[in-house]
């Protein structure tokens, strides 16, 4: 195939670099020469690091190269082009003049696609005389490792044009998933639940953002923490995302932004690319304050109380801390010196303390979730007394023969606590993905984890709780805050009541 890109930065020689490895012909061409030139010298040195690590053969890469046709003009006539790919900046006005030439230039066998990654396709192929033509091709930098591209039909897009840039797709060696033309399309809009519910917890002083992200890796098991996420992404383009999304879905509550973005983003604390976020960087940045170290009694007798519902999470729990060599009490209650730990879910340990008639100032909660790593949550309320945290926090830590010490993590009391609160927020956002039909559940998390990295997709995580278990979270934190960000998903709560996995896309009308 003879393909155009039009947009030479770092998205379109991406691209170049990519279909050119493949075996098509690739016209690069930018209204800035330069560009051009710039482009097809990283494609070169790109092909040649390949060469040198033994992923490519030289006859490969000059067959690649070969395949490379630098183009001065981008509105040249092109009667044997049967694809194009705008990868200009994100402009509307600037995305419509683009196609609007082509379209003049170009035959209309050709098919065009835009990389835009926030801008409606239907708007964009509004502006040409024949929008049928156009499609959404979405990539993600860098693009020959980001191995997952978003096919995204327009209203207008022909029936046949989202299946054969499906097969191009995949017969360079990437994904392809289709996505409805919506905010954000499908890894975007995704990507909003762990980020925004990470602001939320932060707004609530919860937890600093180094707690946070600690807790994201070593309880949910992600490669980053939502706030080292950010400071890489840069929190410029993080919040106008998380904006973007939540206003073009009507201000829905699930995707409502938080308010300590926007000073952050005008005094310049967008993360990596300016030194600092939310983090610090460079050679000047002082280092990461360590963890505060475990000093309290871990020999203090312990009790582990049972919330209603929650009998299973407590006997799991006082099992761990038994085969620790940990002073477990038995019994219906605490003696007078024992800590009380509850094991939370969508709850709180103050509620806990009301509810069990505990004493308030020896409870605390524990998050049940079973950790990806050796780090535990202990939850401490306002009336905590901070000897017994301490305690607390030496008896969770308490290991069996000859195992590493668990890292405890000491966080502010919540319903749910952290790790929870993460987890229930990509499985919503997920869920109301997959219950708009943006995408089919299959892609969501074919998507989520090969754009976002997560260890699992969000739909096949929540089934790894239970559908049933994650519709009681649900309904417990929206029932603790009142908050219509955790009102659960007719997605989940249909799945939960029918027995049916949050990954089964289940029968339509349509079916019938």
């Amino acid at each position: 195939m003879r393909i155009r890109i039009v947009g030479a930065g770092a998205m379109g020689r991406g691209i170049a670099q990519w279909a050119a490895t493949a075996g098509h012909t690739v016209e690069l061409c930018d209204v800035r020469a330069e560009a051009v030139t710039a482009a097809a010298d990283f494609v070169r040195s790109m092909l040649e690091r390949a060469v040198e690590k033994g992923r490519m053969s030289g006859p490969d890469r000059d067959a690649a190269l070969d395949r490379l046709v630098p183009l001065d003009d981008p509105w040249a006539g092109g009667p044997e082009v049967e694809l194009v790919i705008e990868a200009v900046r994100e402009d509307l006005d600037t995305k419509a003049e683009v196609f609007g030439r082509l379209e003049r230039a170009l035959p209309k066998s050709a098919v065009f696609a835009t990389n835009t990654s926030s801008l409606s396709v239907t708007r964009i192929a509004s502006a040409l005389k024949d929008p049928t033509r156009l499609a959404g091709l979405h990539f993600f930098n860098p693009v020959p490792l980001m191995r997952i591209v978003e096919i995204v039909p327009g209203a207008a897009t022909r029936p046949g044009i989202p299946a054969a840039l499906t097969a191009f797709v995949e017969g360079c060696g990437h994904r392809a998933v289709t996505v409805a033309d919506t905010p954000g399309f499908l890894v975007n809009h995704a990507g909003r639940g762990l980020v925004t519910e990470a602001l939320a917890l932060l707004e609530e002083t919860v937890g600093d953002p180094a707690d946070i992200d600690r807790i994201a890796r070593d309880v949910l098991g992600l490669r980053m923490g939502p706030f080292e996420l950010m400071d890489l992404t840069g929190l410029d383009v993080t919040a106008a995302v998380i904006d973007s999304i939540w206003q073009g879905f009507r201000y829905a509550d699930r995707l409502r932004p938080s308010y300590l973005t926007p000073n952050r983003v005008t005094a310049g604390l967008h993360g990596r690319k300016t030194g600092h976020g939310w983090y610090a960087y460079g050679p000047q940045a002082p280092a990461p304050a360590p963890e505060q170290p475990v000093t309290g009694d871990p020999d203090r007798p312990v009790f582990v109380h049972a919330a209603e519902g929650r009998g299973r999470d407590a006997a799991e729990l006082r099992s761990a801390l038994t085969g620790a060599g940990a002073a477990v009490e038995s019994g219906d209650g605490p003696s007078g010196g024992a800590v009380v730990l509850v094991p939370v879910w969508g709850t709180s340990a103050a509620s806990a303390v009301a509810g069990g008639g505990l004493p308030a100032g020896r409870t605390f909660g524990v998050d049940p979730l079973p950790p990806a790593g050796r780090r535990r949550v202990l939850a401490v309320t306002p009336a905590a007394d901070p000897a017994a945290a301490r305690d607390a926090r030496a008896v969770l830590a308490r290991a069996a023969a000859g195992e590493e010490p668990w890292a405890v993590s000491v966080v502010r009391d919540t319903a749910g606590s952290v790790a929870q609160r993460l987890l229930a927020s990509i499985v919503s956002v997920a869920a109301g993905i997959a219950e708009r039909s943006v995408a089919a559940p299959g892609d969501i998390d074919l998507a989520v984890t090969a754009g976002l990295g997560y260890p699992f997709g969000p739909l096949a995580w929540g089934d790894r709780i239970g559908a049933g278990r994650m519709l009681e979270l649900h309904r417990a934190l929206h029932r603790a805050t009142g908050d219509p960000r955790y009102r659960p998903s007719r997605w989940v709560t249909e799945r939960a009541q029918l027995g049916l996995a949050l990954t089964d896309a289940g029968t339509s009308p349509a079916d019938c």
